[in-house]
């Protein structure tokens, strides 16, 4: 049997005429551009997310970066944010002039370590450093710590920025990802839970001046016609990527459901390999969407070496730490400085999870995990 990591293929079987459809009805409409699609799109997601505005633009990292474009951070700043996560949320720190400075996570949860954030902080306010603002990465599905950032963030005047591109749709108690910083943003890669066929991402905020001004930096900072007040991007989102996600978005809300029924699956199937193997945590109050299932073993290459010779992929998220990337020696960073960011790079192991699995298949993927530690305890 063979068991994809991922399968967009299936998921398309489900909603593709209808995403046919829409896309003819874009392209009939001569409009491909700044149309109804995007604004009925950014007007959902906002109603579904619970922020008064929704900017669409190109990417989930251009999202990042308009955002912080658009804040006007003093240059030369710090911005706190954990080294376990994509390069996209370091490199608009970079780009936008600023200075990322890296964070531990939490053991458990793989999110952003309150106690790392306090201690950086005060350890560059120490040395007269000015730190400006923390981008709060919610990973795998699972929201970070928020209510303790936020609070942390509000005592030192920072401003809260958040990552929520794996995990849109994610809350603690009723309040979703996306609402507890001055502004998020998501991707809409075609892995991500809410997806489209190829790139886009959206911002979120409450505010109005900053969805105005994030507006016009991705129309090359346009303010009206041919008339420019901020050097901006061209970073606009696609009709047709507004119409496929307005077909996805009807079935999100039960694809979730999917991804939760097979995270148990997992769960209830793998409980029992513990202490071998970590699965993944879920605070109480707590929801994720399960973006990945992600597993945590020392015998981890040799697992997902195991389960590859037996037609199952996985995938690693990630590897190397950002803090010791070579793009970033000249931050200083060094091994050792992030001690449980850089154990867990070592040990992590993302598991297939997508919503149209069956049991079948997670069955599989479980006896062949079974195995693998029966064969190892028997060696």
């Amino acid at each position: 049997m063979e068991i994809p990591f991922i399968d967009l293929k299936r998921s398309y079987k489900i909603y593709g005429e209808e995403i046919e459809e829409a896309v003819k009805e874009v392209l009939r409409s001569g409009i491909y551009l700044n149309g109804s699609k995007t604004k009925e799109l950014e007007e959902t997601l906002a109603n579904y997310l619970g922020t008064y505005f929704a900017v669409g633009v190109s990417s989930g990292t251009e999202a990042l970066y308009l955002i912080l474009k658009a804040l006007e951070l003093p240059q030369n700043t710090y911005v706190l944010l954990p080294s376990f996560t994509f390069i996209a949320t370091s490199e608009v720190v970079i780009r936008n002039g600023l200075i990322p400075y890296f964070l531990d996570i939490d053991e458990k949860t793989y999110n952003l370590s309150p106690k790392s954030l306090e201690e950086a902080y005060y350890k560059l306010t120490d040395q007269g450093k000015k730190v400006s603002a923390v981008i709060a990465v919610s990973l795998f599905g699972l929201p970070a710590d928020l209510e303790k950032i936020k609070c942390f963030c509000e005592e030192k005047g920072l401003i809260l920025i958040e990552d929520i591109c794996q995990s849109f749709g994610a809350k603690i108690k009723d309040k979703k990802v996306g609402t507890f910083g001055v502004a998020s943003a998501t991707s809409f890669y075609p892995t991500k839970s809410l997806s489209t066929c190829g790139d886009a991402g959206m911002v979120f905020t409450s505010d109005k001046f900053l969805a105005q001004k994030i507006r016009y930096l991705k129309e090359h900072g346009q303010t009206k016609p041919y008339f420019y007040e901020y050097h901006g991007v061209n970073g606009r989102i696609d009709e047709i990527h507004s119409a496929i996600l307005l077909v996805k978005f009807k079935y999100f809300e039960n694809e979730i459901k999917l991804r939760n029924k097979w995270a148990k699956k997992y769960q209830e199937g793998l409980k029992d390999l513990e202490p071998y193997l970590k699965l993944p945590f879920v605070p109480e109050n707590y929801y994720s969407t399960w973006s990945l299932f992600t597993i945590k073993t020392k015998k981890r290459d040799k697992l997902r070496e195991f389960l590859s010779k037996r037609g199952i992929k996985t995938g690693v998220y990630y590897t190397y730490p950002l803090h010791l990337q070579p793009v970033y020696k000249k931050l200083n960073f060094k091994k050792g400085n992030l001690p449980v960011t850089e154990k867990i790079s070592q040990e992590v192991l993302s598991l297939p999870m997508f919503p149209y699995l069956t049991e079948t298949e997670i069955e599989y993927v479980i006896s062949f995990i079974k195995n693998f530690f029966e064969e190892v305890l028997n060696e």
